[in-house]
């Protein structure tokens, strides 16, 4: 795992500009891949295809592999390649069976602002273009490897290049108003529907992510959703 360094952030949605606490933290370095969910999956068959019940995961819960035991024929092409088609409830139990966690939004957006050489790549403009044209590119028909994607300031990989991921509280963003123009203590959550009045780049990418988190739920599966593990630092730990 690599170690993230607690910082603040100003995230980039919303129309305040107050800057969001967050502790130091572990981030895996890659993406859960479908080895290693097969891996889980056979240690715990209550999340085989064939055994998980509906009100965890929809009917598309790992569609791209053959059994609920088995990748199938296309193993060789996609056993390194980051695991899809997983509810928050699979990718949650996935976490907390290695002792782990799924990391918060505000963990994940702020690892996500780093760059190759930048711990905050917020005034990169070439930043934002790069995952602007990765969001506007078809999905290909196998996913490459989790090393493919570039190694961030933090030495993570594939937060964005590869699929969009899980988080913890990925539903924070859903409210029936926008949070930003009423009297709610929560300047970050509002609707994700907001991007189409987005007048930057940064902003744009920040509410195509919302966007997107806000339309799920937790039993749902998508064909480029993938997790990743987090975990807290011990408070001993982080003082040495």
């Amino acid at each position: 795992m690599a170690r993230i360094k607690g910082g603040t952030f100003v995230p980039l949605y919303g129309a305040g500009k107050t800057a969001v606490p967050v502790k130091g933290f572990q981030l895996d370095k890659f993406p859960v891949t479908n080895a290693e969910f097969l891996a889980f999956v056979q240690q715990n068959p209550k999340w085989r295809k064939s055994e998980v019940k509906r009100i965890f995961a929809d009917a598309q819960y790992l569609r791209h592999w053959t059994t609920g035991q088995s990748i199938g024929t296309d193993a060789a092409k996609i056993n390194n390649s980051p695991v899809i088609n997983v509810s928050w409830f699979a990718a949650k139990a996935y976490c907390e069976c290695q002792g782990k966690r799924l990391p918060t939004v505000n963990e994940w957006e702020y690892a996500a602002l780093a760059s190759e050489t930048k711990a905050d790549a917020t005034n990169d403009e070439k930043f934002y273009q790069r995952s602007l044209e990765w969001y506007s590119q078809p999905n290909p028909e196998y996913l490459p490897s989790v090393q493919s994607s570039f190694r961030n300031y933090y030495g993570v990989y594939g937060m964005i290049g590869l699929v969009w991921e899980w988080t913890a509280d990925y539903n924070s963003t859903m409210l029936v108003s926008d949070a930003r123009t009423t009297e709610s203590n929560n300047q970050q959550q509002f609707c994700g529907a907001g991007a189409s009045s987005a007048t930057n780049v940064k902003n744009y990418v920040a509410f195509m992510r919302y966007a997107f988190r806000s339309s799920l739920k937790p039993n749902y599966t998508v064909g480029n959703l993938g997790f990743r593990c987090a975990q807290s630092i011990n408070t001993q730990l982080a003082k040495r």
